[in-house]
């Protein structure tokens, strides 16, 4: 039996987990044949156990960077000679280790080496503002020793290939599963009020700032009351959390801090709105665009190459400078009033090979003598 190894030890949460669980959910199928012995190595087998996959637990790594590095560089090798002859090596957590492997691949879903960081994000989430330092040196240790590297949008791959000198043909776009909703109700909200909705992990690079500062503007500016905005933070999280609550969560009766919210009422809010907000700065594709999207209802998104790029397809979209939230109010204050004339639809981007939209493509890829 061919041996397929997944290093995923970072991937314990949110949607990176779904990556790992869709990976084994896949290959769980494929190692029924008795063709291929699969092996994943992750921190907790429990976050995602599929039947016919061998597991190795460490929880080692996540207590200090020093250890994941020294991990992913040395402990690895070592693992990688025990199992020889492994044929298929794939991380999925944009790290590319040092194994003996016939065939190496990389998944690459930080985008946070593109991030402008601010000094906010010192004081809010320091290991961000990393994130954006280092990223780009976490990528370049042993990227050319891959096979193949994949991204998960065009955009990704063209600035990958210019930073790091890749043959674009080594990188694969494989766009994410998008949830599933069961009940879509394509339909205007059910308020009276014009609603609008944002949801998403109460960190700073997310961008909640300017809808607070938009609807700062609506009510205190353009004097407006018949709308509604609803996010996904309770204002206790956090710094980041605590210092939106402190500045916004009570002054205006129109935005909403509800919290986390799981998938059922997420769908309800969504069928409900008038209209999705996607200010975030950063993102490797920004799921809810899609999910969205599905409504065929008005998306005001940031102007970044990655929401382009999701919103392919999209009906009713436009953009607005994340910089600015006199911009986003100015859109919000259109909709508010019944003029959707400025938002359009944006025509489906065309992705060049190499390209799997699923998992049975995109080991098919890996895989290919």
């Amino acid at each position: 039996m061919k041996i397929i190894v997944i290093s995923a030890v970072n991937l314990v949460e949110a949607g990176t987990l779904a990556i790992l669980k869709d990976c084994l959910a896949y290959l769980s199928e494929l190692a029924k044949n008795g063709n291929y012995r699969v092996i994943a190595i992750v921190y907790d087998k429990d976050l995602a156990f599929y039947p016919n996959i061998e597991y190795i637990e460490t929880t080692w790594p996540k207590q200090r960077w020093i250890n994941r590095l020294w991990f992913e560089y040395v402990s690895m090798k070592k693992i990688s000679k025990n199992l020889a002859p492994v044929y298929l090596w794939l991380s999925l957590h944009d790290t590319s280790p040092t194994v003996n492997a016939e065939k190496r691949a990389v998944y690459c879903h930080n985008s946070f080496s593109f991030y402008k960081w601010k000094l906010a994000d010192l004081l809010f989430a320091p290991k961000i503002a990393l994130f954006a330092i280092f990223t780009k040196y976490i990528y370049k240790t042993n990227i050319h020793k891959n096979d193949y590297v994949i991204v998960q949008q065009n955009w990704f791959r063209n600035a990958m290939s210019s930073i790091f000198k890749i043959n674009p043909s080594k990188i694969i776009v494989s766009p994410p599963t998008t949830r599933d909703f069961q009940s879509l109700e394509r339909v205007n909200a059910l308020s009276q009020k014009v609603s609008f909705i944002f949801a998403g992990s109460p960190n700073s690079h997310k961008n909640f700032e300017i809808i607070c500062r938009a609807v700062a503007l609506l009510n205190d500016q353009y004097k407006l009351k018949n709308f509604e905005v609803f996010i996904t933070v309770k204002g206790h999280e956090n710094k980041y959390a605590k210092w939106l609550f402190k500045n916004w969560g009570t002054k205006y009766d129109a935005l909403n801090f509800i919290g986390f919210i799981d998938k059922l009422t997420l769908e309800n809010y969504y069928s409900t709105a008038h209209c999705l907000i996607f200010p975030s700065k950063v993102e490797t594709w920004g799921l809810p665009i899609s999910e969205f999207a599905a409504f065929k209802k008005p998306m005001l998104l940031a102007d970044l190459p990655y929401t382009h790029e999701t919103a392919s397809g999209a009906s009713q979209v436009a953009y607005f400078n994340p910089e600015k939230p006199e911009e986003l109010a100015q859109m919000m204050k259109r909709i508010i009033e019944g003029d959707t004339t400025f938002l359009e639809a944006i025509p489906l981007t065309t992705i060049n090979q190499p390209l799997a939209n699923t998992w049975e493509e995109l080991f098919n890829k890996l895989l290919q003598d």
